[in-house]
């Protein structure tokens, strides 16, 4: 029941942790949590499995985060998320507007 807990809580932390970084940046919650779960997991296994589960699990956490993070960045999950809309639209700029010295040029009206 330990090692299932255990492993339960690493997978929830690298969840969490992959949550915070791509879907919900900004709040913390979530990493806060995932963070979390992976401390507790690393604690649970040292304190109720045995010092070399916890170092296993501390091993297992940072290689999973690092694939999960890895294979997330690899994927096209981020290019289904981005905004590739284009935008062809421009801006007449200021200083066709201007005279020499800097000073705005007049407009002219037409009227008709």
């Amino acid at each position: 029941m330990n090692v299932f807990l255990v492993v339960l809580l690493v997978l929830a932390g690298v969840a969490l942790l992959l949550a915070e970084m791509f879907l919900l940046p900004g709040f913390g919650i979530a990493g806060i949590g995932g963070f979390g779960c992976l401390i507790a997991a690393v604690v649970m296994a040292w304190l109720m499995i045995s010092r070399m589960a916890g170092y296993i699990t501390l091993g297992a956490c940072l290689v999973l985060s690092g694939l999960a993070i890895w294979g997330f960045l690899r994927s096209n999950a981020l290019d289904r998320m981005a905004l590739d809309s284009k935008i062809d639209s421009h801006v007449e700029l200021a200083k066709n507007k201007l005279k020499k010295d800097g000073t705005p040029a007049e407009e002219k009206n037409e009227e008709k």
